[in-house]
């Protein structure tokens, strides 16, 4: 069974760079700053689905794309000083078994120079997320990417956000649901999770019950 892993907030803690990244694109903008406590919801899903909900405007709105590049122009260098391994992640991953690969939102260009600099890339086969053009790339098209690569439909999705659960069974494929990212648990029972986790090391046996015919 493959396993398919989003990023932020599973694998990695972006909390840091993504919040000093997003005021700075409101300073860019000349638009208020933003506590972290309104801000952090919007890590997980495409900027084109979070942003207009942030700004209060419809995705095609020029305000969604002028944030998007302004974000983007401090993240290119913060995602690789700011960003930490989620804690009990790195040894979790590498006593897992089966092709193991990444579907994420984030462009596919931050995404592998984030993990090989935290050292986790070699444990991943594939490392799947949009170009940086392809902003309306939606979670579920990611999947379908990765599992179109691996060429294999016996996978299961690891995720934190109501994004990830949807996107997998969008593509006939089950999700664990981990609660150390930024999705709350009832999120993840209301999208539907096949099983939530509290810890890292959960994750092979879960992975193992689930993968029993």
């Amino acid at each position: 069974m493959a396993v398919l892993f989003d990023l932020d907030g599973v694998l990695i803690d972006s909390r840091a760079p993504f919040l000093t990244s997003l005021n700075h694109g409101f300073d860019t903008l000349g638009l208020a700053r933003r506590d972290p406590e309104e801000l952090l919801p919007y890590i997980g899903p495409p900027f084109k689905v979070a942003f207009p909900g942030l700004l209060g405007v419809g995705p095609d709105d020029p305000l969604v794309d002028a944030l998007i590049d302004a974000y983007r122009e401090r993240y290119a260098t913060a995602m690789l000083e700011e960003t930490t391994l989620a804690p009990g992640i790195a040894e979790a991953v590498a006593g897992l078994d089966g092709p193991l690969a990444v579907a994420t939102s984030k462009p596919h260009r931050f995404a592998d120079p984030i993990l090989e600099r935290l050292g986790l890339r070699d444990r991943f086969a594939f490392v799947f997320g949009p170009e940086l053009d392809a902003r309306a790339e939606t979670k579920a098209e990611t999947i379908t990417r990765a599992l179109e690569q691996l060429r294999t439909t016996d996978a299961i999705m690891i995720g934190d956000r109501r994004f990830d659960v949807e996107g997998a069974h969008a593509n006939g494929i089950r999700c664990i649901g981990v609660t150390w990212g930024i999705g709350t648990r009832e999120e993840l029972e209301t999208a539907g999770a096949d099983a939530i986790i509290d810890d890292p090391l959960e994750l092979d046996p879960t992975i193992r019950v689930m993968s029993r015919p």
